[in-house]
């Protein structure tokens, strides 16, 4: 690769440009062979899958709605129980498939504690899906 020119001085400088054309030259066969086996790699078989309508089988679980009040007081779905009892059911629900959903509704005077010790016995039980309920048309804090 020569640096020099056709002039016939005797002063020739080395050319300090870097010559571009060559480089590009390989980049474009190289996208050619790009483009070319690109669609060679795709091994697709076409084929016609059947097609049938049905309707997804949902089955929604039942929920528990277990009350507290603001003494404490426990009620599993309207019905008065004492803890031991509603530990029982809460055994028995998380047996069932599916799951039923725990739907917690306390009174807003209601102990933390009370809460937290129904929820910890929820979760030795096994049910997963608690839920709060609240009341979504009183939005202002009375006081």
């Amino acid at each position: 690769m020569a640096f020099g020119g056709f002039n016939k001085s005797g002063d020739s400088k080395p050319m300090t440009d870097i010559n571009m054309v060559p480089l590009i030259d390989v980049m474009l066969v190289l996208l050619v062979i790009f483009i070319i086996t690109t669609p060679l790699l795709t091994h697709a078989v076409k084929i016609e899958l059947p097609r049938a309508t049905s309707q997804p089988n949902l089955t929604k679980p039942e929920n528990v709605q277990l009350g507290i009040n603001a003494q404490g007081h426990l009620y599993w779905n309207g019905e008065a129980v004492d803890k031991p009892e509603m530990i029982k059911r809460m055994q028995l629900a998380a047996k069932l498939d599916p799951q039923p959903e725990l739907h917690l509704r306390a009174d807003r005077t209601t102990q933390y504690q009370v809460l937290a010790e129904v929820m910890a016995e929820a979760a030795k039980a096994g049910l997963s899906k608690i839920g709060f309920v609240s009341d979504p048309n009183k939005g202002e804090n009375p006081r």
